[in-house]
């Protein structure tokens, strides 16, 4: 339980230094929002690919990738469909899909895998999945349903390319795919302006808590306590089903599934979110929920599989 209560720790405390600095007015009143972008265009992009460009994409191949991929599915596809029915809009049923399905595999889901599961590259498959392929749909579908002017279609096609984070992930892809080797003056540069992505997030989510009211009230409230439900509940259950029903996993590889996909969702969804300006509480609210509630989650699952 060591790797569950330490993820954790360190998560709350760069989330309540964001929340002094906020209450202290350390950043002015756009430190949020220099932070997000700070984020989102430049330390993400540098994180994703100097991550992926140094990762065996083999690791891809796997029963566990496909427990991930339709685990992930199911719980998205429960709230696109009461979204839908619920007339939630699209932007906000995207918001809401990510926080459902979307885990914190990067900053919590690492020390996990090193501390609960044994191995840190446990959580690669998960980590690409989402960086490689839910990631770009997800903000496609974003600039997609903005307002004002689409332009033609194949600028829309492009979409994804234009994207920071899409082009950071599908960069460090093609460059573990070809087996280049990246010159260290290249390398760690981006390797320092990456480590700054994950502070950066969780800085601006604890100033965001600055003034705001208690999680799970207003006219959120709906689509916070379903997207909790199924992240907390329903994607862990629905990847037990599969990998011990259909695809026959016992012992440390259920293990394995199970916890990553019991893991909350992850803090990136709210910069995703203040970035698009849109459903900003749904995702600080589900996010700051399902983290406080993943804590008896992952310690019931471990107990119980471990």
């Amino acid at each position: 339980m060591q790797g569950v209560l330490t993820g954790f720790a360190v998560i709350a405390v760069v989330i309540a230094v964001g929340y002094a600095i906020g209450r202290r007015g350390y950043l002015g009143d756009h430190g949020r929002e220099v932070l997000t972008k700070l984020a989102f265009h430049v330390a993400s992009p540098a994180l994703l690919f100097t991550t992926l460009a140094q990762t065996d994409l083999s690791v891809i191949f796997s029963s566990r990738l496909l427990v991930t991929a339709l685990s992930t599915a199911a719980a998205a596809g429960v709230f696109v469909a009461v979204g839908v029915v619920r007339h939630w809009g699209v932007g906000r049923t995207t918001i809401g899909a990510l926080c459902s399905s979307y885990v914190n595999s990067g900053n919590l889901g690492i020390p996990i895998a090193v501390y609960v599961l044994g191995d840190a590259s446990l959580v690669a498959p998960v980590l690409l999945f989402q960086l490689v392929g839910v990631t770009p749909v997800a903000l496609t579908i974003l600039d997609l349903s903005g307002k004002g002017e689409k332009g033609p279609l194949w600028r829309r096609l492009l979409t994804p390319l234009r994207n920071p984070i899409a082009v950071g992930s599908l960069a460090g892809v093609a460059v573990s795919a070809t087996g280049l080797r990246i010159p260290a003056p290249v390398l760690d540069p981006l390797t320092l302006i990456g480590g700054m992505s994950v502070p950066a997030v969780l800085l601006a989510f604890g100033i965001s808590l600055c003034g705001s009211t208690m999680p799970g009230r207003g006219p959120d409230r709906h689509p916070v306590f379903l997207s909790v439900a199924l992240k907390s509940v329903g994607q862990p259950a629905a990847a037990w089903a599969l990998a011990a029903g259909v695809f026959g996993l016992r012992g440390a590889p259920l293990l394995d599934v199970v916890v990553t996909s019991a893991l909350p969702a992850a803090q990136n969804l709210y910069t995703y979110a203040s970035s698009y300006r849109v459903a900003e509480r749904l995702a600080r609210d589900s996010i700051l929920l399902s983290t406080v509630l993943s804590v008896p989650v992952l310690v019931v699952v471990a107990a119980l599989l471990g």
